[in-house]
């Protein structure tokens, strides 16, 4: 008995003079040694503030489809990119896919952290190897005995977190059911310039829209809706590991592609019920000249400027700094498109989302696009116009721009 006694008094010593050793105190103030944060003002990007809008049809019904019935909805602030995503701001994302394929096949790695395995970026490629030749086009498939990069070979593993899911389950089922691992090719699909128009020589735009330094400053199309989440996901990793490795700071939230009511109201720069971004009714300046690239008339393509797409950075801005929210390229949102939509979705932050299968009936697989392009006729560039797109289908009219929802109330906070 006394020595049970002892052995409680010694264990209450310890735990006493480690109760005053710690830095609180006996106050109770929080877990001190926290990681640094600083919120991020990701380079390309525009800060759009929170707010209310009213979210749909801005005019008359004409066509009385009621599928854009005003509502009032709230929207968190958010980063948006400044343009389309380019060429050359894709191509970056390719050249990462291909150059971390030549690592794995020349076995360059190390051992991480962790005690697995990563790849080593320092050391040097060859391209000149027999051993990356596979990435090439070989043999027969060789034209003009030219060295092209073999498209079918730039392939990416992604991962999704399918959090609604996993809300609905309340814990009940373990976490990798809601972790949704994908792989899809990311190279562009450059046939779309000729795929897109019959009886129309476009021959030109499918061997040198993607690569030529022509175009380097020019919206990327011919990218499906998961070749967009692909680069949103490389994009947060390159972020993150550079926040890690060199700042010493806590992960930032995820880019993503924006929501529809999100895009909307970034669109509108803060104009309400006007029905273009420049917060105009006219498509003309007072000087007559085009606000944005459309199709201003029957065969009539380039008297805005440009006979297809346009430079990213092409036209004035709207008032939050973003620019061809109309026009130029229509845009993938991460919206899953249902006609009657604003009649059951939130009122703060709201959008809908379908993880289609491909093995989904085909109008499961339609995702909300936004903006108009360069081939569309004026009613298609209003701010309040939807439309959608199979998220598997890639166009010569189609490409996206990112989204950073901010952490925190308002800019002005920090």
């Amino acid at each position: 008995m006394k020595k049970t006694l002892k052995i409680c008094f010694v264990l209450a010593l310890f735990a006493t003079i480690a109760a005053c050793g710690r830095k609180e105190n006996g106050q109770l103030m929080g877990i001190m040694e926290r990681p640094t944060w600083k919120n991020i003002n990701p380079y390309g990007m525009v800060y759009v503030p929170s707010g209310s809008f009213t979210l749909g049809q801005s005019d008359q019904d004409i066509r009385r489809t009621y599928t854009q019935r005003p509502k009032t909805v709230s929207i968190n602030g958010f980063w948006m990119d400044e343009t389309e995503i380019t060429n050359n701001e894709y191509r970056q994302f390719v050249y990462w896919v291909k150059d971390s394929i030549a690592h794995t096949m020349m076995d360059h790695s190390i051992e991480g952290d962790d005690g697995g395995t990563m790849l080593d970026w320092e050391q040097e490629l060859d391209w000149t190897d027999e051993t990356l030749a596979d990435l090439y086009y070989q043999g027969d498939d060789k034209f003009a005995g030219k060295k092209e990069l073999n498209v079918s070979k730039m392939e990416y593993n992604y991962e999704e977190y399918d959090w609604v899911s996993a809300a609905h389950d309340r814990g009940k089922s373990v976490r990798n059911k809601f972790i949704k691992r994908r792989k899809t090719n990311i190279y562009p699909d450059t046939l779309v310039w000729i795929r897109d128009f019959a009886y129309s020589y476009n021959e030109p735009f499918t061997r040198n829209y993607f690569w030529h330094p022509a175009f380097d400053d020019y919206p990327v199309v011919g990218v499906n809706w998961h070749m967009a989440n692909a680069f949103c996901f490389w994009r947060t990793k390159l972020w993150n590991t550079y926040r890690g490795t060199s700042k010493g700071e806590v992960n930032s939230e995820d880019f993503r592609l924006p929501f529809d009511a999100e895009w909307e109201y970034a669109a509108r720069g803060s104009h309400a019920n006007a029905p273009y971004p420049w917060g105009a009714y006219y498509t003309r300046n007072s000087k007559g000249c085009l606000l944005a690239n459309f199709k201003p008339g029957r065969g009539n393509y380039p008297e805005d400027g440009g006979m297809y797409t346009v430079k990213a950075d092409a036209y004035f801005p709207n008032d939050y700094g973003l620019r061809n929210m109309a026009g130029n390229v229509s845009e993938w949102t991460i919206t899953a498109y249902s006609e009657n939509a604003r009649t059951f979705e939130h009122d703060l932050n709201p959008d809908i989302r379908y993880d289609a299968k491909d093995s989904d009936p085909i109008a499961d697989k339609r995702k909300v696009i936004r903006g108009g392009s360069w081939k569309d006729v004026a009613h298609f560039i209003h701010n309040d116009v939807r439309h959608f797109e199979f998220q598997d289908t890639t166009k010569s009219y189609l490409g996206f721009r990112c989204a950073l929802t901010f952490l925190g109330r308002s800019i002005n906070d920090f």
